[in-house]
């Protein structure tokens, strides 16, 4: 058990740093950098070629990678080449707000999905319904909801504004959260109702059903054992895009989070923000996955 603890966190960590090459590149292949916004465009050559070397961008990539590594195995992932603030300061300042939204949607995703995914294992008709569902676009609920809640029914606002590091009252987290947790329990109860349609097909399970067990009885006792393996997994891939969809949703609400600091962050080519956010989002992937492993083994 502890190796396979073990294993899976090494594989987690090695993933983790896989992760972070291409997220490194992405930013670094983009065209202008960080000098040229700080500037606002209006130094010259020179200028530009000094601020560089100050900010160490006039370095190969490979060498500025290694060196924003290092700093982040010692904990220091480096401070913004735009404000010159530590990217630490910068993400606790968002990530509270972050979280709040995240907690909200997946308090309503997680049921959802799951009651779906039910569903869908007792009719497939459902799994159309679900895979309908998660093919609409963020933007589209946001947009909607936005509509019929904020515009015909006046019950919340339409926008979300938030001063970075304030509070979120409930009302300005419902729309946004709603637009994340919406489609995301339904892609998330597609892949888990398949596993609940295999769990209900297994002798135990028929013959519990034959003896008059009473549902709710049967869901935990005899198909949750089945599936608790894969729901772990798609709750760690569902977190995982929850953190990643609020680039979107926290950009159209203008609710100031990680999501909107990772936004501004790649329009300013601001590297180091870009790399810190975007590694904090992959990692509740990476953990839960790591979990799931662990569970699926001994399953």
């Amino acid at each position: 058990m502890i190796l396979r603890t073990a294993g899976a966190a090494a594989r987690a960590a090695a993933l983790l740093a896989a992760v972070s090459v291409p997220v490194f590149a992405a930013t670094a292949l983009l065209p202008a950098d960080a000098a040229e916004h700080r500037t606002g465009g209006r130094a010259d050559a020179a200028r530009l070629a000094e601020l560089r070397a100050e900010l160490g961008l006039d370095r190969p990539a490979w060498e500025r990678y290694l060196t924003w590594a290092g700093g982040m195995l010692r904990g220091d992932p480096g401070a913004s080449l735009l404000t010159g603030r530590p990217v630490g300061e910068l993400v606790a300042e968002r990530l509270p707000a972050t979280l709040a939204l995240a907690g909200c949607a997946l308090a309503v995703a997680i049921p959802l999905a799951l009651l779906l995914a039910w569903s869908i294992g007792a009719s497939r008709a459902f799994a159309g319904v679900a895979a309908a569902v998660a093919a609409v676009p963020q933007v589209v609920f946001a947009a909607g909801l936005a509509v019929l809640f904020a515009g015909v029914l006046g019950w919340l606002p339409p926008v979300s504004l938030l001063p970075p590091g304030g509070a979120p009252p409930l009302e300005l987290l419902v729309l946004p959260a709603l637009a994340l947790a919406l489609p995301a329990a339904a892609f998330a109860a597609g892949p888990l109702g398949g596993a609940v349609a295999d769990a209900a097909r297994r002798p135990h399970v028929r013959d519990a059903v034959a003896r008059g067990v009473p549902a709710g009885r049967v869901a935990l006792r005899h198909v949750a054992p089945f599936v608790l393996a894969p729901a772990v997994r798609m709750l760690a891939l569902l977190t995982g895009g929850l953190l990643a969809a609020t680039a979107v949703v926290e950009v159209l609400f203008g609710y100031a989070g990680l999501g909107e600091l990772l936004v501004s962050s790649i329009g300013t080519r601001d590297a180091p923000v870009v790399q810190a956010v975007a590694l904090l989002a992959a990692l509740p992937v990476l953990a839960g996955l790591a979990v799931a492993d662990v569970l699926g083994d001994r399953a």
